[in-house]
């Protein structure tokens, strides 16, 4: 298989594996939040800082290094796997002895015994952090969905059975434990790698001296991305909380699919094309181009029906999140683009650079969102909008240098599709206050408005002959 079907086949497998097994958790949520009220689904957005903290401490970069590291042996696995399983029982009880500190910060004392319980992701989750690195460094992404869905499933049927039986939002913790176990079984029983008794210092001093510096990066990162549910958690209701982290979930479903997708399949891609500068550009122009030119339109569109899906799907007690979920949508367009920008620094080896960039950019949010928490929610939300675009411009700037791509040069290349989706957003815009008028129902409005948006996105993009349009006819419907 040559690299470019590799990428293009690596993409949509990648894809395909968020989008699926995104698609189920979202069937589930949605059912749920129809049973559970907004404040039920707060308590567990409450924890997720300390629950995604875990993560990243446990991972301490090893992924990216053994994805990088082409000769990696089983001395490599093995090292990484009984850090990994020593590291998470530590973490844990971290956790344990602290939760009654974050019940307290929160002023929720219900939130003592859920993280001590929901904090047991941990212990398992890194049963199986070996195998799904395997399967990502083959790009093995069908296997990773194969897996994914029926662990999904399992899980969400149970959770939607104790909501029923009304265990309000202990469904909820008990849906991710059962998820997790189920997605360590299979990886267990699909993956033949199993450990060795090893445990090489050299090599894992190895990994640890790149992983450290992609740790640090990563919990600032993590810190960040949950610093909003924090204040809001710490300042507003447990109500507003819910809708906040009901709209951001479902705006993720777009921006958060497409992002993991790019960075999964495309940091082995571009690890292969390291030393290869001038084919590693145009990789990363022809894949930015590809991801914009799908995930405004799609970003934007959901900002538009948003009112009839929220009120279709989740019922008239959670429409007040509609225009927090306008809002994130809008502000997700850049956000995939990210992946692409620290992939490269990644892949190139610059990890001290990588963390440089993740401090000023941490230093800038933290120091805006301490000056828009005056204006309240929306005060934090328009501030998260314009900042992915500073982000985005600081992320560009140095990946740009890394690989003769300059910031002016990309931006030349996506200002054609960010200009046609608003246009065309607009145009949607117009067209669906029109329908208002005619009393439709939730559902027609949905379908009518996206038919409109596609056929003039698409449409306008072939008259015109866009070169993202014209590449995925190339790529991907090879014609």
């Amino acid at each position: 298989m040559s690299l470019k079907e590799k990428a293009v086949s690596g993409l949509l497998w990648s894809l395909w594996q968020q989008v699926s097994s995104k698609l189920v958790s979202f069937c589930i949520s949605v059912y749920l939040a129809r049973l559970l009220a907004p404040a039920e689904f707060g308590l567990i957005a409450m924890l997720s800082l300390f629950i995604a903290i875990g993560h990243t401490l446990l991972d301490s970069g090893l992924t990216a290094s053994l994805v990088r590291t082409t000769e990696a042996d089983q001395r490599d696995y093995s090292s990484v796997f009984y850090f990994n399983i020593a590291g998470s029982i530590l973490i844990y009880a971290l956790l344990f002895l602290t939760a009654p500190l974050i019940a307290d910060f929160y002023d929720q004392p219900l939130l003592k015994a859920l993280a001590r319980v929901y904090g047991l992701v941990l212990i398992i989750n890194a049963f199986f952090a070996v195998q799904s690195t395997l399967l990502i460094k083959e790009m093995k992404f069908k296997r990773q969905t194969n897996m994914q869905i029926p662990a999904g499933i399992g899980g969400g049927i149970l959770g939607i059975v104790l909501a029923h039986m009304g265990y309000g939002v202990w469904s909820l913790v008990w849906m991710g434990l059962c998820t997790s176990f189920l997605s360590t079984a299979m990886h267990w029983i699909v993956s033949p790698w199993r450990p060795a008794w090893i445990f090489d210092k050299q090599l894992f001093k190895k990994h640890i001296d790149f992983g450290y510096k992609m740790t640090l990066s990563s919990i600032l990162d993590t810190i960040h991305q949950n610093l909003y549910l924090i204040i809001i958690g710490k300042y507003f209701s447990a109500s507003q909380l819910g809708f906040y982290s009901r709209a951001d979930s479902i705006s993720q479903l777009p921006i958060g699919n497409i992002s993991a997708a790019v960075n999964k399949a495309t940091y082995p891609m571009f690890a292969e094309l390291s030393a290869d500068v001038v084919q590693l550009k145009k990789l990363y122009k022809k894949l930015m181009q590809q991801v914009l030119f799908w995930n405004a339109p799609s970003l934007i569109f959901l900002s538009l029906i948003a009112r009839p899906l929220f009120h279709l799907l989740l019922t008239d007690k959670w429409l007040p999140a509609v225009p927090y979920f306008q809002i994130l949508c809008i502000s997700g367009i850049m956000y995939p683009l990210h992946s692409y920008n620290l992939n490269v620094i990644k892949v190139l080896g610059k990890s001290a650079l990588f963390l440089k960039l993740e401090i000023l950019k941490k230093v800038l949010s933290v120091a805006g969102i301490l000056t828009f928490i005056h204006f309240g929610i929306y005060g934090l939300l328009y501030f998260q909008f314009a900042f992915n675009f500073v982000a985005y411009y600081i992320n560009s700037i140095y990946s740009g240098k890394l690989i003769s791509y300059p910031i002016q040069d990309q931006i030349k290349d996506i200002f054609p599709i960010l200009l046609l989706a608003c246009i065309i957003g607009a145009l949607s815009f117009i067209f669906n206050v029109l329908l208002t008028g005619l009393l439709l129902s939730d559902m027609l409005v949905i379908v009518f408005v996206g038919l409109v948006y596609a056929a003039l996105y698409i449409g306008t993009a072939l008259f015109i002959k866009l070169q993202a349009l014209n590449d995925f006819n190339q790529l991907i419907l090879k014609r």
